[in-house]
């Protein structure tokens, strides 16, 4: 982002995770309590970024397998004559999203108490930046009427 942004910057989703990555904005003046909360909210997209690359590559690479082995069960190449690319029914792709999804359960029953737990310190964290900077706005008013 350029120097005189003053906010976060979206990029384009990520080719492996298909999150958008976010460039967080650090203001100048940043106090210790936004420091943290800009410090969670970049944690937390690393983690979202890790897990579901990993997740994405293994679902991708768990796909072509499943479909190799029934193409290769029925006599068929993966590609057909006129060299496109063979598929499966969306029968027998039910079966593979749902072997995947029930092999996969625990890891994301994890990432959503991680996520869980995440979100609510993010939103704790911004509860007490909303909090500090209604107060320092309340004491600035307080100051300028006085004089």
């Amino acid at each position: 982002p350029p120097a005189h942004s003053r906010s976060d910057w979206i990029g384009p989703p990520d080719k492996h995770s298909n999150l958008r990555p976010v460039i967080f904005y650090v203001p100048p003046e940043e106090s210790a309590l936004e420091r943290r909360l800009r410090e969670a909210r970049q944690e937390a997209q690393a983690s979202n970024q890790r897990f579901w690359a990993r997740h994405n590559r293994a679902f991708r690479q768990e796909k072509e397998e499943f479909i190799y082995s029934r193409l290769k069960a029925k006599g068929l190449e993966m590609r057909d004559e006129s060299g496109q690319k063979a598929t499966l029914n969306a029968e027998e792709m039910a079966d593979f999203y749902k072997d995947f999804l029930s092999k996969n359960l625990k890891k994301h029953l994890q990432y959503n108490r991680d996520w869980y737990r995440r979100n609510f310190r993010i939103t704790f964290l911004m509860g007490q930046v909303a909090l500090v900077r209604a107060l320092r706005w309340l004491r600035w008013r307080k100051k300028n009427v006085e004089q």
